[in-house]
């Protein structure tokens, strides 16, 4: 049976279609007398052989049919051909719209009407016209369950179609979501990293001769902020490694790590001041994560843009719904040219603030210096956001 099957559909639709007639027309030919057939054969060609192209056009072939059957009831020849007509009903149904299955449905209910009318034995008239009406229903309500059937499957697969494609756009966003929040933490990662290197390296150099004790110093602050860099680094691009333990991962940076953000950048020679308010052990990793960015891109702009002597003061005040982040300078006024920050630095501070709900200021302070301040909200909206 499968191999049936299999080999079944492997042959053209046209060929099932001309089995019908095929049989037809045999069945003429060898029960109908020689005065007879051609008559019967000419008559179930008309009839039968329009259903070789039912598929293409279905209401062509209906027609052509129903009228090659009239011009059979006003000869007056009875021939099994007439099935023809319920195939015919059958395609329409199946490939048309309800309006069209209607009016063909009409069309042979009034053939059988008329084929019972003549060709039914005295007194025995409702027998075979119900019958008949009952196969013309058959053939109509048949066809329309195929078409509706066809038509759910049809949405069926656009439905699963549109799925698949709302989840490569899902998809794609992830990854775009992921490369730039990757490539937000490598820029504060690098930019601040390299900057407090490049500033020590100078002192080196500079203290080389007048001070060899200081440049070592300098020296191995570089090497202990290289070594920072690479666990920063490996840190971040851990999360994108499967084979990688929880326990070999490094925690991520925090509030409590500002501490030492700013012996970093007093070794560089940015002198800071930090001061916490409130408790920060209920606030979530990733909104201190947030934090300790935010401040580390504000004092490594510092350290870039303004001159030797600058001092830097951050504020973060912690409440329950809150965190309030304050980093001021007291760069010179008016600043000087290239002091104001720029590149990606502050967008991707402000990218920052906005996954919390908040909005970042940047800008001079009217006695001088740079302030950057920013508020996060940890409230549902906020960590929704988040």
């Amino acid at each position: 049976m499968r191999a049936a099957r299999r080999w079944g559909h492997r042959l053209p639709p046209v060929v099932w279609d001309s089995l019908l007639p095929a049989l037809l027309l045999l069945h003429i030919m060898t029960t109908h007398a020689p005065q007879e057939l051609p008559v019967a054969l000419g008559l179930t060609a008309a009839i039968a052989l329009p259903l070789v192209w039912r598929r293409r056009a279905p209401l062509t072939t209906f027609g052509a049919v129903a009228a090659a059957a009239f011009v059979q009831w006003l000869m007056d020849v009875q021939l099994p051909a007439d099935i023809a007509l319920l195939v015919a009903l059958y395609t329409v149904a199946a490939h048309s719209g309800r309006r069209g299955t209607l009016v063909a449905g009409a069309i042979v209910e009034s053939g059988a009407l008329l084929a019972c009318l003549r060709w039914a034995t005295e007194g025995a008239f409702l027998t075979p016209f119900v019958a008949v009406t009952a196969m013309v229903v058959a053939a109509a309500v048949l066809g329309a369950n195929v078409r509706t059937t066809r038509a759910y499957l049809a949405a069926l697969e656009e439905r699963a179609a549109r799925l698949e494609q709302q989840q490569d756009q899902q998809a794609r966003l992830a990854v775009a979501e992921e490369r730039t929040r990757i490539t937000r933490e490598m820029h504060d990662i690098v930019t601040h990293n390299l900057s407090v290197m490049v500033a020590l390296t100078d002192a080196a150099v500079y203290a080389q001769h007048r001070s060899p004790a200081k440049a070592t110093t300098a020296m191995l602050q570089i090497s202990e902020t290289g070594r920072q860099a690479l666990t920063d680094m490996r840190r971040s691009l851990g999360i994108l490694r499967t084979d990688e333990p929880d326990t070999e991962r490094h925690p991520l940076p925090g509030i409590a790590q500002l501490a030492a953000l700013a012996d970093q950048m007093c070794a560089a020679g940015l002198p800071t001041r930090v001061e916490v308010q409130g408790g920060h052990t209920h606030i979530p990793a990733t909104a201190q994560l947030t934090v300790y960015r935010l401040v580390q891109e504000a004092l490594t702009n510092t350290l870039k843009h303004t001159p030797i002597g600058t001092h830097a003061r951050v504020r973060v005040l912690c409440s329950t719904e809150t965190v309030t982040v304050d980093v001021t300078d007291s760069g010179p006024l008016p600043p000087l040219p290239g002091a104001t920050p720029s590149g990606h630095g502050i967008p991707s501070m402000r990218e920052r603030a906005a996954a919390y709900g908040g909005t970042l200021q940047a800008g001079p302070l009217p006695g001088g210096g740079w302030r950057v301040h920013t508020r996060l909200d940890l409230g549902s909206s906020g960590a929704a956001s988040a």
